[in-house]
């Protein structure tokens, strides 16, 4: 095991803990005993726990960014294919592990300059990348922005709103919602 993807298995480990007790839960020597190895592993690849937070952030960051530059490429030839593509990615399979980091991750923003940056980081790429494909439908900057915020908004409000929902109740929801978002005049 190399020592990068060593430090790769701290940086999932506290992710996990994130996810599951929120920044509190993550401490070194829990993490170390939930992977079966010692404290001294974790000081060979981290100079503190800070450095691991930092790690964290950073992890995240970069695959969220990732993740939205990506998912908006691979929607389809037209931007409206690339919004429904967005839409039907996060809309269609619930990653509640990836919600919860999601949410630990902001609520920890509300403390932490770090955490906040990289939500701010994060929150900036998602809404530049689908407040383009608006301006590209031919929106204006402000509606296509504003259609932005409702879009991202929505995809993650409907994850948290949705969940007690029929599978079909909920589809039903998500497709309503998704045809007021994606109303755009033909020219």
């Amino acid at each position: 095991m190399t020592d990068e993807s060593a430090s790769q298995d701290w940086v999932s480990a506290g992710l996990a803990e994130l996810a599951r007790g929120g920044i509190e839960a993550v401490r070194v020597e829990v993490l170390a005993e939930k992977m079966g190895v010692t404290k001294g592993g974790f000081y060979r690849r981290f100079r503190d726990r800070r450095a691991l937070l930092d790690a964290m952030l950073e992890t995240w960051r970069a695959g969220r960014v990732t993740a939205i530059e990506r998912q908006a490429e691979a929607g389809g030839e037209s931007e409206l294919d690339r919004l429904r593509g967005i839409i039907k990615l996060y809309s269609e399979r619930a990653n509640t592990q990836g919600i919860a980091i999601e949410l630990a991750i902001r609520q920890w923003a509300r403390t932490d300059g770090m955490a906040a940056a990289a939500v701010a980081s994060v929150d900036t790429a998602r809404l530049k990348i689908v407040g383009s494909l608006y301006r590209k439908l031919g929106f204006s900057t402000a509606d296509a922005d504003a259609r932005g915020v409702l879009l991202y908004t929505f995809l993650f409000g409907q994850s948290l709103l949705f969940l007690n929902e029929t599978p079909r109740r909920r589809a039903n929801l998500v497709a309503a919602c998704a045809k007021f978002l994606l109303e755009v005049e033909q020219k």
